[in-house]
């Protein structure tokens, strides 16, 4: 027994030993070359900006509420989500459908019983 217990002694003294981690050279301070900035070229057709509140959405894709209602309108809706949703991460959120949204707003104010008050987010 006794020899078992030095044996294992010894064993995980050198596989500690073999463990240290090698010390790392020093690393050379690196250059500070700044890159010269982009330029565009001369001969380049000229870029426009896009302002994302414009932008036609794909012929299928679900329009954002904010595009669809507007958005102050949008955001009611959105105050509303959020007042009413026990949800974690509940999709009130402009850039959402307004079908998913006023759809989270109905579920969850379905969720509270017959008798129990609902808050005035539901009504609305």
């Amino acid at each position: 027994m006794r020899r078992t217990v030095i044996a294992l002694l010894a064993v995980t003294a050198l596989v500690s030993a073999c463990e240290r981690p090698a010390e790392a050279p020093e690393a050379e301070p690196a250059a500070t070359a700044v890159a010269p900035a982009p330029e565009m070229p001369a001969d380049a057709p000229p870029q426009e900006e896009v302002d994302p509140a414009v932008v036609i959405a794909p012929v299928g894709a679900p329009v954002s509420c904010l595009n669809d209602i507007g958005e102050a309108a949008a955001q009611r809706l959105v105050d509303r989500c959020i007042a009413v949703s026990p949800a974690t991460h509940p999709p009130c959120n402009v850039a959402n459908a307004c079908e998913m949204i006023q759809g989270e707003i109905e579920r969850s104010c379905e969720m509270y019983a017959p008798g129990e008050a609902k808050p005035a987010e539901c009504t609305a």
